[in-house]
């Protein structure tokens, strides 16, 4: 069945659920994806690891599920998130295996789960298959720690030693990152937290909800800095600053949101050319009943180039290969002013939206709307009110703006199907879901003339030839 609503350009999952990036690496000159998947159903449960590889970024072949739970033995309930454990002689991947347990064993409070980080390895040129240790690298907690949580382990390697964050957190205190330490990649030894957070008062049952448990850490080094990612309270944060090597901790200097819409749990990788590239999961906003009458459910985001601005924080653009499936069609700003109830075309619901803000210009808006369904409010509005502080707002939500010296910002607006990403000045992202039908959209220019600086829309041309694939046709 078609379902226009379907993002066309975005890695998609086979079929059913999709969520948590795992393991991104590039490996002989391939970018190689894993992925939670539950092959069963499109709600989340049974977790496996997805897998799907691309030369470029862009167009992406699924490949067959690299990790499978084992029944009997310690995933039997799921394999869980995980990443990739660099300067090994084989490519080796770790991630939290989980089992049903009694109350006095769980590890993920009030859910009767325990968490155990695992190992695999694969001797195949694609990264087909994998073979599980027989015992778990660490078969829990250390030895008299009350955690809320013990998931999602995040391996580096400095010098001859490697190290390992795991996600975690403590009961009525805050989220925190467990440090691990390791001189063959194979023991590992506690050694206490990398970094902590603060408890919001919360008292629901699942302590992600409450600040007390921080998941998908993701630690590394970009430029002289490091950085510290982390999921919790459903959003995604970031810091900046220093890692003290003789005392192994992290000490944060710049901090920030990732993401003010529908992302969650990223991970990052380095690419063959150096770049540190970000991905994450594209969260649903429909209900599970919808879901399952769609057939699917999740998808990962556009990757994401990491850098850092002169004042060290994360700085996050679309890779310049993307800029290959555009296909320019606006016209001039004036144009659109003047032609506002029409506005520009956005073919096939898949289009890049690029414009430039004059912030000391008045009061404007960029609405996409239905273009058969004028009299309806706009599927999206971008509104900029010069009196307010320097933001827009963008689905009732404040995105601070960054102008340059000439008062000028820049957004960069992705539309693909059922997903909207929005780039602010390279320095805020916001991730949308829209249900809404219609694939004869149209973005009309509202307000001040004089505040549009600067536009291009282009068309983006599909990786699939039908949605309902959405590999690159390439199965």
């Amino acid at each position: 069945m078609h379902d226009p609503l379907r993002p066309q350009f975005h890695l998609l999952p086979r079929a059913n659920w999709m969520n948590d990036p795992c393991a991104p690496r590039f490996f002989r000159g391939e970018y190689h994806m894993f992925f939670q998947y539950n092959p069963g159903a499109a709600v989340w449960g049974d977790m496996h690891w997805g897998h799907a590889k691309s030369s470029d970024l862009i167009h992406w072949t699924h490949l067959p599920i690299a990790l499978s739970p084992t029944r009997g033995s310690y995933d039997a309930f799921g394999c869980f998130t995980g990443s990739a454990l660099p300067g090994m002689e084989i490519p080796t991947i770790l991630y939290t295996g989980v089992t049903k347990v009694t109350p006095d064993q769980e590890t993920i409070r009030g859910e009767g789960i325990r968490e155990v980080q695992c190992m695999a390895t694969s001797e195949d040129e694609s990264l087909r298959l994998w073979k599980k240790l027989e015992k778990p690298l660490l078969d829990g907690p250390p030895a008299g720690l009350k955690v809320t949580g013990f998931r999602d382990p995040c391996p580096w390697r400095d010098g001859d030693t490697w190290y390992m964050a795991i996600g975690s957190g403590f009961s009525k205190q805050g989220g925190a990152v467990l440090l691990y330490r390791s001189s063959d990649g194979l023991d590992w030894s506690y050694l206490h937290p990398l970094a902590q957070g603060e408890w919001n008062g919360g008292t629901q049952t699942n302590p992600v909800d409450t600040g007390e448990m921080w998941e998908c850490p993701d630690f590394f080094q970009l430029g002289t800095k490091y950085i510290l990612l982390y999921s919790t309270e459903r959003k995604v944060y970031w810091q900046v600053g220093e890692f003290d090597k003789r005392e192994l901790k992290f000490h944060a200097e710049t901090s920030g949101l990732l993401d003010h819409g529908s992302y969650y749990a990223m991970k990052t990788m380095v690419d063959g050319k150096g770049r540190r590239i970000l991905w994450g999961w594209i969260q649903e906003t429909r209900s599970a009943e919808q879901c399952l009458a769609a057939g699917w459910a999740g998808a990962m985001s556009l990757p994401r180039l990491l850098t850092l601005t002169d004042d060290n924080k994360l700085r996050m653009e679309i890779p310049p290969e993307f800029s290959s499936v555009c296909r320019e069609i606006s016209r001039p700003p004036s144009t659109l002013h003047a032609d506002a109830s029409a506005g520009l075309p956005l073919p096939n619901r898949s289009a890049r939206i690029a414009l430039a803000l004059d912030t000391m210009a008045g009061p404007c808006s960029l609405a996409i709307r239905d273009a058969e369904r004028t009299d309806n409010p706009p599927l999206l509005a971008i509104r900029y009110d010069p009196a307010a502080k320097p933001s827009i707002s963008v689905a009732e939500r404040n995105i601070p703006l960054f102008p340059d010296r000439k008062g000028i910002s820049n957004l960069d607006i992705w539309i693909d199907g059922s997903v909207i990403e929005i780039f602010v000045d390279r320095r805020q992202v916001i991730t949308l879901r829209c249900y809404e039908p219609g694939m004869n959209l149209h973005a009309a220019w509202l307000g001040s003339a004089n505040a549009l600086k600067a536009l291009q829309v282009s068309a983006v041309s599909p990786i699939s030839a039908d949605r309902l694939t959405g590999f690159g046709g390439r199965l």
